[in-house]
């Protein structure tokens, strides 16, 4: 791995800048990071300090004023967040089901595979037939599951804070152009703008993305498990399972029964976010409110042993 280098500045080389000279425009850790993430999705990476930061950066880098993103309904509630903050600069964006073919009048199709918390999986064949340009946020399947470029997309988009750390320890996101005209666009804004991604997490996401597909197997075996044992339990009304990764979604009864479930757990962690080492468990409507059901449950399962996981969960779900 490419040694931590924290520098802000590079020495010139004979009077001029060399490849490094002040890491607002790039450092090591970034590129090595970028390297490998690019050769994962078959494009160009950048990163950037977050994924929202990330998204922020392809809204205000690509698009203009009057123009308008299609959203896949449902996808990640931060998303829809993000956009209607970024109205006030002329920016809109409606909602559309990614499993079905996108609205005419979209200049971006935002989709997400699978989306979070609902796990739909979008028709690529016909997001890459429409005009506009497609970004696939692919954080829940990772490069592991899913190459959205090889599908058509323009850009995949990562909360590499997820899957891709792997540990709870990394904040960073990252997009992967097609084109290495967009990849320089993108790249001037987030020199021009200061959304960059520090040396530190940066050197965190190379170290992760080495064992990435060792524990999307882990993952993806451990939820499928999971998820069968869920579907089969009585006090369990809906399993939502895209068939990979460890991101999955069920409901109890009512809000009340949810909560019962998440503060009875002993192993599990309650907590947000998901991707990482160690399995959480939380009720989506704290946060999203009536956009899911109220007894809605969100688990990104870890790397445990899937029958001690499941012996928390099923403890959990009785006292329910």
């Amino acid at each position: 791995m490419e040694p931590l280098d924290r520098s802000t500045i590079w020495p010139y080389r004979s009077g001029e800048p060399g490849p490094f000279y002040y890491q607002r425009y790039a450092h090591p850790n970034g590129v090595a990071a970028e390297r490998a993430l690019g050769e994962l999705e078959s494009g160009e990476a950048l990163l950037f300090p977050s994924g929202t930061g990330a998204a922020t950066a392809v809204v205000l880098a690509l698009l203009e004023p009057g123009q308008t993103i299609a959203l896949a309904s449902g996808a990640y509630f931060g998303t829809s967040v993000l956009f209607r903050t970024l109205e006030r600069w002329g920016v809109r964006y409606v909602e559309f089901d990614q499993t079905e073919a996108p609205p005419e009048e979209a200049d971006l199709l935002w989709l997400e595979a699978p989306s979070n918390p609902f796990l739909t999986m979008p028709d690529l064949e016909a997001a890459a037939a429409h005009p506009a340009r497609v970004l696939v946020d692919s954080t829940a399947a990772t490069p592991v599951y899913l190459r959205p470029l090889d599908a058509g997309a323009d850009f995949v988009l990562h909360s590499a804070t997820k899957y891709l750390g792997g540990h709870d320890d990394v904040l960073l996101g990252a997009v992967v152009c097609r084109s290495r005209e967009d990849a320089e666009r993108l790249h001037t804004f987030r020199s021009e703008s200061g959304i960059v991604a520090a040396p530190d997490p940066c050197w965190l996401l190379s170290r992760s993305l080495r064992t990435l597909p060792l524990r999307m197997e882990r993952h993806t075996a451990t939820a499928t498990e999971l998820a069968r044992r869920l579907g089969e339990h009585p006090a369990v009304d809906v399993v939502r399972y895209p068939g990979f990764g460890g991101l999955l979604s069920f409901d109890v009864a009512d809000a009340e029964a949810a909560r019962r479930v998440e503060t009875s757990l002993s192993m599990i962690g309650n907590a947000t976010s998901l991707g990482g080492a160690h399995s959480v468990l939380e009720s989506r409507a704290r946060w999203e409110g009536e956009r899911v059901p109220p007894g809605l449950l969100r688990l990104s399962v870890g790397l445990e042993e899937p029958d001690e996981l499941w012996a928390d969960l099923e403890q959990a779900i009785v006292t329910a």
